[in-house]
C-alpha cells in the first residue's frame, strides 16, 4: 500500500446486524423514498480535444511519469507525515466510530445487573403482647434486554445516513491526498524554475560584467566615454540586485516542501536542479460521463445527498409510534447459597407503544428542514458535476496553449540571443554604439527569463490536468 493508497472506502454493517435487520424488517415498512442520483447534463466529448487520440486516464502514481526521484522522495514523506492527511485520516475514524453508534439500535440491548440490600422491619408478637423485630438480606442477579421494533425503518435510515457519512469521509481524505500532491508538485517545479531563472540571472549578470570591464578598457582608452560607463555600470548594477529575492524564492520553495511534508525547514535539504530535467507525461481524458467516479469531491456531493435522503426518512419515520419490548430474567433469594435455585427464578415481559402527540409541529419541522438541506445538497452536487467538466476543459486548453506559449518563447530566446551576439561583437569591433548592446542585452535577459516562466507554466498546466481528472484515483462500487 503506498502511503496515498486509500484506506477501504465501504463501511459495512456486521453479519449479524445485516441479519437482525432482515429479520425484523420484513414486516417493516419504510416511510421514505429511496435515493435517486439528480439528473445533470453530461457533455459526449471535450470541447478541447486531447493530444493523444488513446484515452489515457492518470495513474495513482502519477507524479513518477514527470521522472523526478526527487519529487517522489517527497510524496513519500508527505504521504506518512503531513498533517492535513493524518487529520483527515483521523476524521474516517470518527466518521467509522459514528457509523458503528448509529448501527447500535437495530441490535438488542442486554444488562447484567445483581444486588444486595438489608431490610429491618416491625410488628406485633402473636400473643398480642410486645413487638417484634426481624431483619432479611435479599440477594438479587438480572438480565434485562430491551429491543425496538424499526418498523418505520427510521434506526436503518440513521444507520444509512452515517454510512455515507463514513463514506464521504474516505472521499475527502482522497481529496486532501490529491490536493496535496498537487501542491508538492507545483512546489517542487516551482523551486526547479527559480533556480532556472537565478541561473538565467547570474549569466547575465557576469556579461553584463565582461562589458563593463571591456567598457572601463575603452574609457582608459580614450575610445569610450564616462557616460558610456555610467549606462553600463548602472545595467550590471540592475542585474546583481535581480539575484537576492531569486535566492530567496529559492530557500522559500524549500521550507513550504517542508512543511507540506511534515518536517522542519533545516531538515529539508533538495538537490539542485533544472526544468529541463522533468520529463512531461501525456495524458489524455477519456468519456466525460467517466469522470464523475474518478473525481473524490463529486463523489462526496453524492455520499451527502445520499446521507440527506436518509435523514429525511428518519425524520419522517419520527412521526409514527416507536415499539419497544423488554424481557427480564432472574433469581432472588434470602440465602445466597440457593440464589440460582430454579425455585427462586423470576422473570418479566413488557411491550411498550410510544405515539408522539403534542410534539407534531417540531417533528414536521424537523422534515421540513431535512428536505430543505436535501435540496441544497441537490444543488451542490450539480454544481460540483459542472466544475469537474469545467476544470478538465480548463486544464486541457492550459496545458496545450502553454505548450504552444513555450515553444514559441524558445523561437524568441533564439532570435535574442542571437541578436545580441551580433550586437557584442560589432561593438568591440567599433561598429556599433553601446546603446544597441544594452538593448539587446536587455531583451535577452528578458527572453530567457520569460522562456523560464513559460516553461513552468507549462508543467503545472499538466500538474493541473493530473489533478483535474482525480489523480488517478476511481471510486469503488457502492
Amino acid at each position: 500500500m503506498t502511503p496515498f493508497q486509500e484506506i477501504p472506502r465501504q463501511l459495512r454493517p456486521s453479519p449479524v446486524l445485516a441479519t437482525l435487520a432482515l429479520a425484523t424488517g420484513i414486516a417493516a415498512c419504510s416511510v421514505g423514498e429511496d435515493y435517486q442520483r439528480p439528473e445533470t447534463p453530461i457533455p459526449t466529448t471535450w470541447t478541447v480535444s486531447p493530444d493523444r487520440t488513446t484515452p489515457a486516464w492518470p495513474v495513482s502514481d502519477w507524479w513518477r511519469q514527470f521522472g523526478s526521484p526527487s519529487l517522489n522522495v517527497l510524496m513519500d514523506l508527505a504521504g506518512h507525515n503531513n498533517f492535513d492527511l493524518a487529520a483527515a485520516v483521523a476524521r474516517v475514524r470518527q466518521a467509522d466510530a459514528q457509523a458503528r453508534i448509529a448501527g447500535a439500535p437495530l441490535l438488542p440491548s442486554l444488562d447484567a445487573g445483581g444486588g444486595v440490600s438489608q431490610q429491618h422491619g416491625t410488628g406485633t408478637g402473636s400473643s398480642g403482647s410486645g413487638k417484634t423485630s426481624s431483619t432479611t438480606t435479599p440477594y438479587t442477579v438480572t438480565l434485562t434486554a430491551s429491543y425496538e421494533l424499526d418498523f418505520w425503518g427510521k434506526n436503518a435510515a440513521a444507520l444509512e445516513s452515517a454510512q455515507a457519512a463514513a463514506r464521504a469521509s474516505r472521499f475527502d481524505r482522497q481529496t486532501v491526498a490529491l490536493t496535496l500532491q498537487a501542491s508538492i508538485a507545483n512546489s517542487y517545479f516551482d523551486f526547479l524554475g527559480t533556480q532556472d531563472r537565478l541561473r538565467v540571472a547570474q549569466n547575465n549578470a557576469k556579461n553584463a560584467q565582461d562589458v563593463l570591464a571591456a567598457i572601463r578598457d575603452r574609457v582608459h582608452f580614450g575610445t569610450a566615454t564616462e557616460l558610456d560607463l555610467a549606462q553600463q555600470e548602472s545595467v550590471a548594477a540592475g542585474l546583481q540586485a535581480a539575484l537576492p529575492p531569486l535566492e530567496q524564492q529559492v530557500r522559500q520553495d524549500v521550507n513550504t516542501l517542508a512543511l507540506l511534508v511534515g518536517q522542519l525547514p533545516e531538515k529539508t535539504e533538495l538537490q539542485a536542479g533544472t526544468l529541463a530535467s522533468v520529463t512531461l507525461p501525456a495524458i489524455a481524458p477519456g468519456l466525460p460521463s467517466a469522470l464523475l467516479v474518478r473525481r473524490p469531491d463529486v463523489q462526496t456531493a453524492e455520499t451527502q445527498l445520499i446521507a440527506a435522503n436518509a435523514d429525511m426518512t428518519a425524520a419522517k419515520a419520527a412521526l409514527f409510534p416507536d415499539v419497544k419490548l423488554t424481557a427480564e430474567v432472574g433469581f432472588e433469594s434470602l440465602a445466597l447459597t440457593t440464589l440460582l435455585h430454579g425455585s427462586n427464578l423470576l422473570y418479566a415481559m413488557a411491550t411498550s407503544v410510544t405515539q408522539p402527540i403534542f410534539h407534531s409541529a417540531a417533528l414536521r419541522g424537523e422534515i421540513e428542514a431535512k428536505q430543505g438541506r436535501y435540496e441544497e445538497l441537490v444543488q451542490n452536487y450539480r454544481k460540483a458535476v459542472l466544475s469537474a467538466f469545467t476544470d478538465v476543459e480548463n486544464a486541457l486548453i492550459a496545458a496545450r496553449k502553454t505548450a504552444e506559449e513555450e515553444e514559441a518563447q524558445k523561437r524568441v530566446v533564439a532570435t535574442a540571443q542571437r541578436a545580441f551576439d551580433i550586437s557584442k561583437a560589432q561593438f568591440n569591433a567599433g561598429l556599433v554604439d553601446l546603446t544597441t548592446l544594452l538593448n539587446t542585452q536587455k531583451t535577452l535577459f528578458a527572453a530567457e527569463d520569460t522562456l523560464v516562466q513559460a516553461k513552468l507554466g507549462h508543467i503545472q498546466a499538466v500538474v493541473g490536468l493530473f489533478k483535474s481528472l482525480g489523480g488517478g484515483w476511481s471510486a469503488e462500487p457502492a
